[in-house]
């Protein structure tokens, strides 16, 4: 299936937000957006996503609880 997956990953500590965006991939290979809760988890989403052809746009939604949202689109 094709289209956009939006994952959660907040409380979650690596690898689970990583092993997430992948399983998501496997059924929603376009688009993904993936909310995080840590810079760890944030470089470790975005290295994953770089490795496997998408490209990324990281918007920044809370800076005292690092919350990010990292949305991709296959290359």
């Amino acid at each position: 299936m094709l289209g956009l997956a939006q994952i959660d990953t907040r409380g979650m500590s690596c690898p689970q937000p990583v092993l997430m965006t992948k399983k998501a991939l496997e059924v929603c290979s376009t688009e993904v957006t993936v909310l995080v809760d840590s810079k760890t988890a944030k470089s470790n989403v975005e290295r994953y996503l770089n490795l496997t052809g998408y490209t990324i746009n990281t918007v920044e939604l809370d800076s005292d609880a690092n919350t990010f949202e990292i949305s991709a689109k296959k290359k």
